[in-house]
C-alpha cells in the first residue's frame, strides 16, 4: 500500500491518450464550482431525511419541552456554524482535495490522518452511503407496497442501482454532477418552503395553531444526559456540513467562495430546520410527534392529504441529493488519501478525458455495495458516532496547530480563535458522552477497527514497503482504466 509506484511516471500514462510529456502538467482536477454550485452541494449534503426524522427525536429527549426542544435545534446550528467556519478557515487556506484528511495530516502529522481515512474510507463513509441508498429505496418503494413492507430484496437492488448510478455521473462528469445536485437541492428546499409557507399561514390564520407554544417551557426540564442525547439527534439533522472541504480544490476563488457558501448555506439551513419544526409543531402535539415515525408524512396526511404524497417523494429526492454529495465526497477522500501515499497511488490519479478521479469513485461504489448486500453490517456505524467526532476534533486542533507552528501560512479568512477551542472542547464531549452515558462493546469493536490500521500503516506507510509486482498492477490498471497521474499540490493552488 505505500502505496506510490516505483515505475517513473511517463512509463505509465495510459497509451489510449496523449503522451506522457503532452500531459504533464495538464491532468488535473479543475476548478469548475462557483459559489452557487458550492451552496447546493453544501446544502443539497445536509438536507437529507434528518429534518424529516429528527425532530421525534429532539422532542423525545427534551422530555416533550417544546420550548427546549426548538433551543436545542438552534444550539444545534450554532455548534454547526461554528465548525464550519473553523473548517473554513483551513480549506481557504488549503484549498485541496481530501477535507479533514488533508488538514490532520498538515496539522498533526500523517498516524492521525491515517487512522482516520482507514476508518471513514473502509466504514464510516461507505456505510453511511449505503444507509442512505436504502433509506431511498424504502421511501420509493412505498406507494407500491401500501400496508405492507417492500421486500428486502427490491429494496437492496434499488438501492445498489442507484449508488451504480451517481456513481457512474460522478465519475464521467463533475458538470453532470454537480447539475444533479443543484436540481435536487432546489427540488427539496421547495418542498421545505411548502411545509414553512403552510405553517406561517396556519400561525397567522387560525388562533389554535399557538397552542403549543404557549407557556412552551413548562414542561418537565430534561436532565444532562437528555439534552447530550438531543444534541445528537438535533446534530444527525446537520449532518454534511464538513463535506465543503472535501471539494476545495475543485472551487473557483476558495478564498473567498468558501467562507462565503459556509455563510450563507449554514445560515439558511438553520432558518429553514427552525421554521420546519415550527410547522409541524402547529399541526402536530408533541406526543404525535415522538410517536410518528416519519413527522413530515404524518403532517402531509393531516394537512394536505390528497397530495400527502408529496412528501415522501421530498423526503426521496432529498436523501437522492445527500447521497450524490456523500459519494462526490468519499471519491475525492480516497484521491487525496492516495496523492499523500496512503492509499495506492492508482487511486490518486484522474481520467485523462474526464478528469475525474475515476479510480476513486469506482472503490467507493463497490465498498458502499457491500455495505448494501449484508445490510445487518449499517447496525455498527451508530457506534462509530464518536469517530466522526473525534476527527472533528483533530481537524480543528490542527487548525490551532497551525496558527502557532505556521503563523505566516496566508490566511484569507481567520476564523476567532475562541471559537476553535470551544469546538474542540464540545467535539471531546460529544466522543466521551455516549461512551459513558451507554456504555456497549460495539464501542471497543469500533476502537479496535481504528486501532488496526496499525498493522498497514508502519510497513506500507511509515517504511514503505513494496508489495512485489504491484507496480505492473498500477500500470495494467493504469492503462485499462485510461488514468494518468496529476500534478503536484503546489502546482494547482489557485486562491
Amino acid at each position: 500500500m505505500s502505496l506510490k509506484s516505483n515505475m517513473p511516471e511517463e512509463e505509465t500514462v495510459s497509451q489510449h491518450s496523449e503522451s506522457a510529456s503532452e500531459l504533464t502538467g495538464k491532468v488535473r482536477l479543475k476548478r469548475s464550482l462557483g459559489y452557487f454550485d458550492s451552496v447546493c452541494f453544501l446544502i443539497g449534503s445536509i438536507v437529507g431525511a434528518g429534518i424529516f426524522v429528527s425532530p421525534a427525536g429532539v422532542l423525545e429527549y427534551s422530555q416533550l419541552n417544546v420550548g427546549v426542544s426548538l433551543c436545542i435545534w438552534a444550539a444545534s446550528g450554532v455548534l454547526t456554524m461554528m465548525c464550519s467556519l473553523c473548517y473554513a478557515e483551513l480549506g481557504s487556506a488549503l484549498p485541496y482535495a481530501g477535507g479533514e484528511f488533508f488538514h490532520v495530516n498538515r496539522g498533526l502529522g500523517s498516524l492521525p490522518a491515517f487512522i482516520f481515512i482507514w476508518t471513514l474510507t473502509l466504514f464510516i463513509r461507505p456505510a453511511s452511503n449505503a444507509a442512505r441508498s436504502l433509506t431511498f429505496a424504502e421511501y420509493v418503494t412505498k406507494p407500491f407496497y401500501s400496508g405492507c413492507p417492500a421486500p428486502d430484496l427490491v429494496k437492496k437492488m434499488i438501492a445498489i442501482g442507484i449508488l451504480w448510478v451517481l456513481g457512474i455521473i460522478n465519475t464521467i462528469s463533475v458538470k453532470l454532477a454537480t447539475w444533479v445536485q443543484n436540481i435536487f437541492t432546489v427540488l427539496k428546499m421547495l418542498a421545505l418552503c411548502l411545509i414553512v409557507i403552510y405553517g406561517i399561514v396556519l400561525l397567522a390564520t387560525d388562533k389554535n395553531s399557538t397552542r403549543n407554544f404557549q407557556n412552551a417551557f413548562d414542561g418537565p426540564v430534561p436532565n444532562a444526559a437528555q439534552i447530550a442525547e438531543s444534541f445528537f439527534q438535533g446534530l444527525y439533522a446537520f449532518g454534511g456540513w464538513n463535506f465543503l472541504n472535501y471539494l476545495a480544490e475543485e472551487i473557483k476563488h476558495p478564498s473567498k467562495n468558501i467562507p462565503r457558501t459556509v455563510y450563507t448555506s449554514i445560515t439558511a439551513v438553520i432558518v429553514f430546520y427552525l421554521l420546519v419544526n415550527i410547522s409541524y409543531l402547529t399541526v402536530l402535539s408533541p406526543r404525535e410527534i415522538v410517536s410518528s415515525a416519519a413527522v413530515s408524512v404524518t403532517w402531509a396526511d393531516r394537512t394536505i392529504p390528497t397530495v400527502a404524497w408529496i412528501i415522501p417523494v421530498s423526503v426521496a429526492v432529498s436523501i437522492f441529493g445527500s447521497l450524490n454529495g456523500g459519494m462526490f465526497m468519499l471519491g475525492r477522500l480516497n484521491y487525496a488519501g492516495s496523492k499523500e501515499g496512503h492509499l495506492p497511488s492508482i487511486i490518486s490519479m484522474l481520467h485523462v478525458q474526464y478528469l475525474t478521479p475515476a479510480p476513486a469513485m469506482i472503490i467507493s461504489i463497490i465498498l458502499a455495495t457491500i455495505f448494501v448486500i449484508p445490510s445487518e453490517l449499517l447496525s455498527l456505524t451508530n457506534y462509530f458516532t464518536f469517530c466522526t467526532w473525534l476527527l472533528v476534533g483533530l481537524t480543528t486542533a490542527s487548525l490551532i496547530a497551525l496558527r502557532y507552528r505556521e503563523p505566516n501560512l496566508h490566511r484569507p479568512y481567520k476564523v476567532f480563535l475562541p471559537i476553535a477551542y470551544v469546538v474542540v472542547a464540545v467535539a471531546l464531549f460529544l466522543v466521551i458522552a455516549p461512551i459513558v452515558q451507554n456504555p456497549k462493546i460495539e464501542y471497543f469493536y469500533a476502537l479496535l477497527f481504528m486501532l488496526s490500521s496499525l498493522i498497514v500503516y508502519f510497513p506500507f506507510v511509515y517504511f514503505k514497503l513494496r508489495i512485489p509486482y504491484f507496480d505492473r498492477i498500477t500500470c495494467f490498471l493504469q492503462i485499462f482504466l485510461e488514468v494518468s497521474p496529476t500534478d503536484l499540490y503546489e502546482d494547482h493552488k489557485d486562491q
